[in-house]
């Protein structure tokens, strides 16, 4: 017994000494503020610099220098703190505009697939595989389901569905405690003459469109809710572009804000709440800000507005 005891001892130290060399050591806000500088960061005003990176981590700032980077230690010239810091503050903006768009999308979404599926299937219809595709892995579906009522147990609506009725959840209900993801996959393991149908009658588009649009939304409302950095930033799922739409969409701003257009059902409250905000940010930055950084062609304006007047 007191052998393991050594052996776990001297195992533990053995650890210990195989730690690497090279660990990062920690930089001072001095030492930031230099490493700044020798990468080409024209810096004019030092003690706001040094206010900022008390409040804003290092390592998230220099994030936003990425798409001003001509090599791995180098900036391209013009680089100065004060521009980077309107960029950042304006993706904090795009990013609340986006995220509450997203937000109504979300909502909607719930709503058309939640009331598509329980009337053709019943309210607990979701909870019958076959109602599923065979694909579908309904056993961790329902470990999900019973997941998320855990989770969120106290809240009101949850304790009353769970004393008055044994915990059965109509899923207009469910769907209220489902995420943006949780949302996708319930979409996708639909059958396909549902999915049709959905997508058709409340989005005007192709199933294989509404999966598609639904999962680059997914990441784009986790990138926002996360902070992440929106400028001169790709997603990792390629949207598929809209029938009759010039130019192909691409994994970056544009295109997913593109794809939100096509699932957002206020054709009114998209050009005023998203369309506008957008432009009077871009024109107040005008002059940090590259159109080609986020995807934006020149003609954004007009390939992002709803033409009411055509009822288009």
């Amino acid at each position: 017994m007191n052998n393991n005891k050594n052996k776990s001892v001297i195992d533990h130290n053995k650890h210990k000494s195989s730690r690497p060399s090279n660990d990062k050591i920690p930089a001072t806000i001095s030492e930031q503020i230099k490493k700044l500088k020798e990468r080409g960061c024209v810096i004019e005003n030092e003690d706001c610099a040094r206010e900022t990176l008390k409040y804003i981590n290092y390592f998230r700032l220099s994030n936003y220098f990425e798409p001003f980077s001509v090599s791995k230690h180098r900036y391209e010239d013009g680089t100065t703190f004060e521009k980077i810091m309107q960029i950042y503050d304006m993706d904090r903006k795009l990013r609340s505009i986006l995220i509450a768009a997203l937000e109504e999308i979300e909502i909607a979404l719930r709503a058309c697939v939640s009331n598509f599926h329980a009337l053709k299937y019943g309210a607990l219809g979701y909870l019958n595989p076959n109602t599923f595709t065979h694909s579908h892995n309904h056993q961790s579906f329902i470990s999900k389901m019973n997941y998320l009522v855990d989770c969120n147990e106290d809240r009101e609506f949850v304790k009353h569905y769970n004393s008055k009725y044994s915990g059965k959840f109509p899923l207009w209900v469910m769907t209220e405690l489902f995420s943006f993801g949780t949302l996708a996959f319930f979409f996708k393991d639909l059958h396909s003459a549902d999915k049709k149908a959905i997508a058709n009658d409340y989005y005007g588009c192709s199933s294989s469109e509404m999966d598609n649009w639904i999962f680059c939304l997914n990441e784009l409302r986790n990138y926002c809710a996360h902070y992440n950095r929106l400028y001169g930033n790709s997603f990792p799922v390629l949207p598929k572009t809209p029938k009759d739409f010039e130019p192909e969409l691409k994994p970056d701003v544009f295109g997913y804000i593109v794809v939100m257009k096509q699932l957002y059902h206020d054709r009114e409250n998209w050009n005023e709440r998203v369309v506008k905000p957008i432009a009077r940010m871009l024109k107040k930055n005008s002059k940090a800000v590259r159109l080609s950084d986020i995807g934006f062609p020149e003609n954004w304006e007009q390939l992002l507005t709803f033409d009411l007047a055509a009822g288009s």
